[in-house]
């Protein structure tokens, strides 16, 4: 008997094509935006600007206690309670925020002024509070069924922030990264305003059940715990470079690093479309969860190998575009092009471990991967600077790929045991 409190859902094409456009149209946004940036701040100040952002970005996670992932889980199948998980939601985005500015304050009393205090403190409010009501927002929609709604909510910080900038640069020509941070502070608090009416109108007013927050707490920081092992792999290079000082490298190696990002937003929004439909399909077997992962498997590779190429083709106009200060990042970028390839294999794998109920098994490979980033990153970048950061992303993605690759093995060999006349059954059903 069809569920009355759960959403309406489309077939996934639908779904996956609104989440390429958000994606899509919010990396060309975020494309026009580091560009901007880059002209804006030069390749000094960008350097340390992405060494504050990054250290920012680790702690980000945390700032909604996974609230994300248990909109995605819970409220796919249910939306009675969607006005809880949100009001829940927002508690610990804005208690997490204030308990991380009052440690940052107190770590830079105890052991004497810390380098750009304050551009942390404002990063911390823009990004653990505004940036998480705006994403948060975004993931309700989808989770709710509006995949229309989410893919406008996903653009509306880029926007924001893009507007801001380009005021910015009219106005001053050149800035510094604390100013920058200023007005990355205004952009996302416009966006948070208006995320907050929008779904204020779509499930009404906002409830709180801490009994629900305290039932949830676990599962949810095992999600934020993910986030953060994910935000260390892909971030502690650039915090570390900034920690050496190698702000010049830093900066064109951020550039470079977030046109990876940009190019990999195909791959990342079939993934987010896949990650909902395992939620729903949790409960149909192990066949089912298989066709899905196939299918996305196949797709994100042939996205990630086209999109390497383009890479490889389109690298040399980098410097043209963002300045001469910037010309190393074309090496950066034959270094990483493969990169959107492997990102794809680890996060189909990590979705169907995620949507089968193991997230931990997917936790724990993102934490052997994230201390192997860190011993890596620590025992090259000294020495190699930008070439050794970069190695080391290739290595940990790499090996965090094949690790959940083989998870994923293991677990459909125990599901295979567990339902054995799943054997006899065909793998892609036909006139399907």
């Amino acid at each position: 008997m069809t569920n009355p409190t759960a959403p309406v859902y489309k077939p996934l094409k639908h779904y996956a094509a609104w989440m390429l456009i958000g994606r899509v149209s919010g990396s060309v946004l975020q494309a026009v935006y580091y560009v901007l940036l880059a002209r804006l701040l030069g390749v000094s100040e960008y350097g340390i600007f992405a060494g504050a952002f990054a250290l920012v970005s680790t702690l980000t996670p945390y700032s909604a206690l996974g609230a994300a992932m248990l909109f995605m889980r819970y409220l796919a199948v249910d939306r009675t309670e969607a006005a809880k998980y949100w009001g829940n939601s927002l508690i610990t985005a804005s208690g997490f925020t204030l308990v991380a500015v009052l440690g940052v304050w107190m770590i830079s009393f105890w052991h004497g002024k810390m380098v750009h205090l304050s551009m942390i403190v404002v990063l911390l409010i823009a990004n653990c509070l505004f940036l998480q009501i705006t994403t948060l927002g975004s993931t309700l929609s989808f989770a709710l069924g509006n995949p229309r709604s989410s893919a406008w909510m996903s653009l509306l910080a880029n926007l924001c922030r893009l507007l801001v900038l380009i005021v910015m640069k009219f106005m001053m020509t050149h800035a510094d990264a604390f100013q920058w941070s200023l007005g990355v502070l205004a952009g996302s608090g416009v966006a948070a305003v208006v995320v907050l009416y929008q779904v204020h109108l779509t499930i009404g007013p906002v409830r709180y059940d801490l009994r629900l927050l305290r039932q949830r707490a676990l599962e949810g920081f095992g999600f934020s715990f993910a986030g953060t092992t994910d935000a260390v792999y892909n971030d502690l290079d650039k915090i570390m470079l900034s920690h050496y000082g190698m702000n010049v490298e830093n900066g064109f190696y951020t550039l470079a690093y977030r046109i990876i990002d940009f190019a990999t937003s195909p791959i990342v929004a079939l993934n987010a479309a896949v990650m909902q439909r395992h939620f729903v399909q949790s409960g149909s077997g192990v066949r089912p969860m298989l066709r899905l992962t196939f299918k996305s498997l196949a797709v994100s590779t042939l996205l990630g190998v086209a999109i390497a190429l383009g890479i490889q083709t389109l690298s040399f106009l980098l410097p043209r575009i963002a300045g001469r200060d910037f010309s190393g990042a074309i090496q950066v970028l034959k270094f990483l092009c493969v990169l959107p390839l492997i990102r794809g294999i680890h996060q189909t794998c990590g979705s169907a471990l995620t949507g089968a109920g193991h997230q931990n098994w997917r936790t724990s490979a993102q934490c052997t991967v994230a201390l192997l980033n860190f011993g890596l990153n620590w025992a090259w970048i000294p020495r190699l600077g930008w070439v050794g950061a970069a190695w080391a992303t290739l290595a940990s993605d790499g090996s965090l790929a094949v690790l959940n690759a083989l998870l994923l093995f293991l677990l459909v060999r125990m599901l295979f045991q567990s339902e054995p006349n799943c054997r006899q059954q065909p793998l892609i059903h036909e006139g399907k």
